[in-house]
């Protein structure tokens, strides 16, 4: 089979397991649910003035949140793209793409990031591995896929369970973080990093920072779990399957990621993603430290679905967290960031 349609036929099961199968943790979460608001039964505030904008990237956008990296390279990728480039310019989210890889190595791909005509005004990510600096890849294809996407910034993600656990897995991990500075002082744009789902600590982050970093998307454990999706893929080898039963629970809860990021790092953007179910999560996230909020598997299916319902889905995020701004008397994100009515309540 050719690296085209290997890499085609890997994205297309992607979709497919994460919309059809369980792939999260079961037992481990996000940890938002040990955090409570202490309602405020007298805000003082009118509803209707409370307002989520946010600029990133030097772009006002009309709420603080992200569309995560999900998906490109395949003509159904695509069109799930359209959908949540279409419904993101709409809303005012930023969005991330999928792994720009596809298209540098099979041009003939570089239709399905092509997001930009259908989201002109809001900030685009676009995303590679950081693991091909490892294997050929330099500054040049950074350049190549933030000019493909048309991209406000670029993010490298680290994804190392799944590469290991993936057939076709690239597992060299050795000498990134010089690598990573490098691109971060010679790209034109901001340059992140992302986990995929099992998060990034405060020592690693305030590293990364302090090379350059712009932003860090911390993709914290508690939604999908990698391990398991390759699992469903790697029907050949028995082994690696169960393995990957045995790190099922792997990873860093989102919350904890957000804190301790912030409270070694709080110059450096955050974005707080893994896990993200609805708008009270994404509320808690803002009160530990998070700059912006990214949902993912959450979304897909009404993505697939239709514009009209991805769009109703993201308007009651949006509610949510209004609604919760609303209970403890915070007007704007900046407030919500600040605010100290937010506790630690594990029971």
């Amino acid at each position: 089979m050719s690296d085209y349609n290997q890499t085609s036929k890997r994205k297309t099961e992607h979709i497919e397991i994460v919309m059809n199968e369980q792939v999260n943790a079961l037992y481990k979460t996000t940890g938002f649910e040990n955090y409570q608001f202490k309602h405020l039964a007298l805000p003082e505030i009118d509803f209707s003035s409370i307002d989520l904008s946010t600029a990133i990237f030097d772009k006002k956008v009309d709420t603080p949140f992200l569309i995560s990296s999900m998906t490109g390279g395949t003509e159904d990728a695509w069109q799930i793209n359209q959908k949540l480039a279409t419904v993101a310019q709409a809303r005012g989210w930023a969005m991330s793409t999928g792994s720009v890889r596809s298209a540098i190595e099979n041009p003939q791909t570089a239709y399905t990031f092509n997001i930009r005509k259908y989201a002109p005004d809001i900030p685009i990510i676009a995303n590679l591995g950081a693991v091909q600096f490892n294997y050929g890849y330099g500054v040049d294809e950074c350049k190549k896929a933030v000019e493909i996407t048309e991209a406000d910034a670029l993010v490298m993600h680290l994804n190392t369970l799944q590469e290991v656990f993936q057939p076709e897995g690239d597992t060299n991990f050795n000498g990134l973080l010089s690598k990573i500075s490098k691109v971060c002082s010679e790209l034109n744009v901001p340059v992140g990093i992302k986990e995929v789902g099992w998060g990034i600590d405060g020592d690693l982050a305030n590293q990364l920072y302090e090379k350059g970093v712009s932003f860090i998307d911390v993709a914290g454990a508690g939604g999908t779990s990698w391990s398991e999706v390759e699992k469903h893929r790697n029907i050949t080898n028995s082994i690696k399957q169960r393995a990957a039963d045995t790190f099922r629970e792997w990873g860093i809860p989102t919350s904890r990621c957000i804190q301790e990021i912030h409270s070694v790092a709080p110059k450096c953007i955050l974005i707080g993603s893994g896990g993200m179910r609805n708008g009270l999560d994404a509320a808690k996230a803002f009160a530990l430290g998070a700059d912006l909020v990214g949902f993912g598997g959450s979304i897909l299916s009404s993505a697939v679905e239709s514009e009209e319902h991805l769009s109703e889905r993201l308007e009651q995020i949006e509610l949510e967290c209004k609604i919760a701004m609303f209970g403890i008397g915070v007007k704007t994100i900046q407030e919500l960031q600040n605010t100290d009515r937010l506790e630690y309540d594990k029971r």
